[in-house]
């Protein structure tokens, strides 16, 4: 039998390719859902391609030619954000790939784990938002939770077999992105342009730009403490330029385990959507006579205060993180539209989370209205700035 996959944000570059690994595996991966935000063009191809039960599209507005272009198709055509969290409770589904970008993944996520559907889980900030929720439901409905990031899945991978003997430490790695070595004034003048041209990694935009603040180590750093029950202290972030290594356990023998590969995300994408078996690919494997060496350094935190606030955020835990995520998301976009500097982000995240108020149990209910008045009182700031800029130079 086809285990069949429901690709929250198909039309994302964790989602298209989680179907081209699905390409490889016809025999033993089906598309059942496929769902997108606003690429309705790449949405319609991939539902001709694969013909799934159901697509949905979030922007209600491009329904209608999404309907119409499917119509010859015994395929459902469903609209708006709430269908996106009633099709992950469909009987059908195996697994649940959440590959939408920020906030928007936690509903659907929630319904998924409370339908008792295995979550292979791409958005880092369902975890980073509501971390305690989102572990306490998935022990509560037994629905098992497999990483796609390529860190946590070489920590997951370096950990199986392990479950009775203790960890000392994560060694979580990270590229430095495309300016770990630019100076705070070069770092000033940066543009998006220059910050989506990631060394190593083929993402999408969002996630590039968290990778060159750094923010995305931060995340993921929240997220390790959530899947592998350590605490902040018990997480260290290396610099990694090659991106060989994904990642490490140090256990308490001082012993380490690491998982190798090259930085390719469909390599974690096959390994979750068919664990716990590992399937023939034709990815390309590491040559080794191309790195004589492999290194690793302490990142720079008074450059990437991005990663610092994640460490305090997930320390003083409550909605904290949820307020961080909330400010990242605005001011990310906001310098993708060069509304905002690269270091005024880190500035603007910063006043957010100490003038937002804190929570510190805080409900799901609060976390919504977190994330609202989070992502209002960011933009109020941006625009603030923005006129204070024009000021100055008029």
């Amino acid at each position: 039998m086809k285990k069949q996959i429901c690709i929250l944000g198909s039309t994302g570059s964790i989602g298209t390719q989680a179907l081209d690994v699905i390409r490889q595996h016809p025999d033993k991966l089906g598309v059942y859902a496929l769902t997108a935000n606003n690429q309705v063009d790449l949405l319609i191809q991939q539902a001709r391609e694969f013909q799934p039960e159901v697509v949905v599209i979030a922007n209600e507005s491009k329904y209608t030619l999404l309907k119409e272009a499917l119509a010859d198709l015994p395929v459902k055509v469903w609209t708006g954000s709430e269908a996106i969290s009633q099709v992950v409770e469909s009987a059908d589904i195996n697994m649940v790939l959440t590959a939408m970008v920020g906030y928007s993944g936690l509903k659907p996520t929630i319904h998924a784990i409370k339908a008792g559907k295995a979550i292979a889980l791409a958005n880092k900030e369902t975890l980073v938002i509501a971390g305690e929720l989102i572990t306490n439901l998935a022990v509560e409905y037994r629905a098992p939770i497999i990483p796609v990031d390529s860190e946590h899945s070489a920590l997951f991978q370096c950990l199986i077999g392990e479950g009775h003997n203790n960890i000392d430490k994560i060694l979580l790695t990270a590229s430095g992105g495309p300016f770990r070595t630019f100076t705070k004034e070069q770092l000033q003048h940066v543009t998006a342009k220059e910050a989506l041209k990631h060394p190593n990694w083929s993402m999408g935009a969002k996630v590039t730009i968290d990778s060159a603040s750094m923010m995305n180590k931060g995340f993921e750093m929240i997220e390790a403490k959530w899947l592998f029950g350590v605490t902040p202290e018990q997480i260290q972030v290396l610099v990694h330029p090659q991106s060989i290594v994904h990642s490490m356990v140090q256990f308490e023998d001082m012993s380490v385990k690491a998982q190798l590969g090259v930085p390719d995300m469909r390599l974690p994408i096959q390994y979750a959507l068919n664990y716990p078996e590992r399937l023939q690919s034709n990815f390309e494997a590491i040559d080794w006579r191309k790195f004589s060496s492999l290194t690793f350094e302490e990142p720079d935190t008074h450059k990437f205060r991005n990663l610092q606030f994640a460490f305090e955020a997930i320390k003083k835990g409550g909605n904290m993180p949820c307020i961080l995520n909330a400010a990242n998301e605005i001011v990310v976009a906001a310098f993708l539209e060069d509304r905002t500097g690269f270091l005024e982000m880190s500035d603007v995240i910063e006043k957010m989370m100490q003038t937002i108020p804190f929570i510190a149990s805080p409900s799901y209910d609060d976390l919504i209205s977190t994330d609202k008045e989070t992502r209002i009182k960011t933009t109020q700031e941006i625009a603030g700035h923005a006129r204070n800029d024009m000021e100055t130079n008029g």
